[in-house]
């Protein structure tokens, strides 16, 4: 692939008149061949998605290519419809297809696909394990085509279970196939894509390549933080700013985003909203009204963090900071991408905490660090999934050769797949018969309602009430909104408007309501624990706090409250040592280590630590008798490190948890809440402890 095929060369210049490539999609056709594995790495809108079409067309016309032979693979079902008319109109150059296949596509045209297969089909994990385990779908011949597999956003997947289950998938299709897959993933920055493209390759022993940007054009972004106080203040600065322009606003959570975004409507500002409780049909009009306006705003959580394209934007605005570097390279590369422009972010810090966190991420983004994108560790409820899927693919496996199917993948090694498929059998989620394997009454009992759907998806989805008017869906609502005390009538707030419920259909879990005018709704919905900040982003927190300013513009507000912040926390950060600090009411440790670092290290200090309190970003809890004297004492011997406790909501929260035994799931969330590398640099820095205001050194 050393050069664009001349039909793709033509239309470029005469029928949508480019004058070049960009450098990734130049560096692409230069560099991928179908004999290795590739990571192609860029920042938001840097053109990934041609860089891995042009050659894979060139190569699907060249090489005489037939039948389904790219699957490309994105997290988003809306990210799929958006890229579909784009990869449609290049392909239709060369006389190729292109389908979409999801959970919202009907049966008739899946039907269709099924009868004469598109050349590239655009899916997700859980569809792709949906066309194995359907009875419904002849998958062989399907897939018996497949040469080529294309994960859009892959960090986006590797940073979860969905991750895992994706390669479990493509193992599988490689195995029914009888070849390699060639595995291509797209990415935005991050600091690992080494490791990141190793962990794509799964089992196969392909040789592979990073092909990262490197020719863009490198501007220094324009980057403002400003600590408003109240979100109604973060309102009216998003109201009185960048008039005539489009604004794309971040949240951390579904409830600020119908906050916010009600208020500015009370602005008179022309908003709307996108997040993952909204009806598909509203968040489409709203995406599509955005895109075609001029002056007006969107407010969203991470779904618009992806490249979902909502036109040309002018501005990014975050309430508040995201909790990675890489997510805020990837929100700050929604703009600057026309001619001219540069990428920009203001960030709007609501409390003293939330700006001391914000500077902290820029501090850290200023040095250069991005977090690698790896997927959680001892996937073992994905393992289990795995086997019952396998059964079901199948009908039967046979004892001696079910590891085969994952083509020797480290996580059906003996060791860590035989004891799941060995509890698996004798719980009755497996049966067996002679030397063959087959589904058990417990799996149908616990997954086998609709079909299994639930053993498709990776992740659980908290039960939610569909919220409609007049019967055309508006979006979902938590259940406690609709059991909660309340005087007079019961109101939500959906879509940036208020509304007040009618009836509720309990059976159907609907919740129907009538608009009303003015504000008043409520929004709330459960969510899911958060692992906090990481060890390097609590320590940029404490850089700031020792007196670094991020290399940003800093507003007269965020600067005195900086200054107050470093008043206020001075006698508790140090550059080389942590602080214990002894108060009337409590003792504290400093560790400036992150929640991870500090959930283990509560685990391990065992009855030193305050048994009732839960870790914080940036201290632990101390036994409140606990002195100097008693500390100096026990820090003779450091404790052995363990994993954190676990709380048995959160095991119950773990997709696939019925299936294991009840202590290995125990330990897979606890091997997730921990970080033992950096643990361990904290046990071997000098601590201070402060009695009253006189540190006394204790080591």
């Amino acid at each position: 692939m050393t050069r664009l095929h001349p039909t793709l060369a033509y239309h470029l210049s005469a029928t949508l008149g480019w004058k070049r490539l960009r450098p990734l999609q130049e560096q692409a056709l230069r560099q991928l061949n179908t004999d290795s594995d590739a990571l192609l790495v860029a920042p938001t809108a840097g053109g990934k998605t041609e860089a891995v079409l042009f050659p894979m067309l060139t190569a699907m016309d060249h090489q005489g290519w037939t039948g389904l032979s790219v699957i490309y693979v994105c997290p988003l079902k809306a990210l799929l419809n958006n890229l579909e008319p784009r990869m449609r109109r290049y392909a239709d150059w060369l006389g190729r297809t292109v389908g979409v296949w999801h959970g919202d596509i009907s049966s008739s045209r899946r039907q269709v696909m099924m009868r004469d297969p598109p050349d590239i089909l655009l899916t997700t994990p859980e569809s792709l394990e949906s066309m194995l385990i359907s009875t419904g779908v002849d998958h062989r011949r399907l897939l018996a085509d497949v040469r080529t597999v294309v994960v859009d956003e892959v960090h986006a997947f590797a940073k979860d279970d969905r991750g895992w289950h994706l390669v479990c998938v493509l193992e599988r299709i490689a195995h029914m196939v009888g070849r390699p897959l060639q595995r291509v993933g797209l990415s935005a920055t991050v600091g690992d894509p080494s490791g990141l493209l190793s962990w794509l390759q799964g089992s196969a022993e392909r040789p592979g390549r990073v092909v990262a940007s490197t020719a863009e054009a490198d501007i220094a972004p324009d980057v403002e933080l400003d600590r408003v106080g109240t979100l109604a203040n973060a309102a009216k600065v998003i109201a009185s700013l960048h008039h005539g322009q489009k604004r794309l606003v971040f949240c951390d959570s579904r409830r600020i985003v119908e906050e916010l975004g009600e208020t500015l409507r009370g602005l008179g500002v022309t908003v709307f909203l996108s997040h993952a409780s909204l009806s598909v049909d509203e968040r489409r009009r709203a995406e599509d009204a955005f895109s075609q306006s001029s002056d007006c705003v969107i407010v969203s959580t991470s779904t618009l963090e992806l490249g979902i394209d909502v036109g040309d934007l002018d501005r990014i605005i975050q309430i508040n900071a995201p909790w990675s570097v890489s997510s805020f390279l990837q929100r700050l590369g929604r703009t600057g991408r026309r001619p001219g422009q540069v990428r920009n972010c203001l960030l709007l810090a609501l409390t003293e905490e939330d700006l001391l966190v914000a500077a902290g991420l820029l501090q850290l983004w200023s040095t250069g660090y991005v977090e690698s994108a790896l997927p959680p560790p001892n996937p073992r409820h994905i393992i289990v999934q795995q086997l019952m899927a396998l059964a079901l693919q199948e009908g039967t496996i046979g004892d001696a050769v079910w590891a085969e199917w994952w083509n020797g993948h480290h996580l059906f090694e003996t060791d860590n797949a035989r004891p799941l498929l060995t509890h698996l059998l004798s719980a009755g989620y497996l049966s067996q018969d002679g030397h063959s394997i087959f589904i058990g009454g417990k799996a149908e009992e616990t997954f086998g309602q609709r079909h299994f759907m639930d053993l498709m998806a990776s992740f659980t989805a908290p039960p939610e009430f569909t919220v409609l008017q007049v019967g055309k869906e508006i979006g979902r609502c938590d259940p406690m909104l609709l059991t909660r005390a309340t005087h007079g009538p019961r109101l939500l707030l959906l879509a940036g408007r208020s509304w007040q419920v009618d009836w509720i259909d309990w059976k159907r879990r609907r919740c129907h309501v009538v608009p009303i005018e003015g504000s008043g709704g409520v929004a709330r919905w459960s969510t899911s624990s958060s692992f906090g900040i990481s060890f390097e982003f609590a320590r940029a927190v404490r850089d700031v706090v020792l007196g670094q300013d991020p290399p940003v513009r800093l507003t007269r507000r965020a600067t005195d409250a900086l200054a107050a912040a470093r008043i206020e926390l001075a006698e508790v950060a140090y550059r080389d040592h942590t602080a214990i600090v002894r108060s009337p009411d409590e003792v504290l440790w400093w560790t400036w280590a992150g929640t991870r670092v500090n959930a283990t290290l509560k685990a391990s200090l065992g009855t030193l630590a305050d048994p009732c309190s839960r870790p914080d970003d940036l201290y632990i809890r101390l036994r409140g008798d606990l002195d100097a004297t008693t500390w100096r004492e026990a820090g003779r011997s450091l404790p052995y490190l363990v994993d954190p406790d676990v709380d048995p909501q959160a095991v119950r929260g773990l997709k696939f948890n019925a299936a294991l035994p009840q202590d290995l799931a125990t330990a897979t969330l606890a091997a997730r809440l921990a970080d033992h590398p950096n643990t361990r640099k904290v046990l071997k820095e000098p601590r201070l402890f402060h009695h009253g205001l006189r540190p006394s050194a204790n080591r």
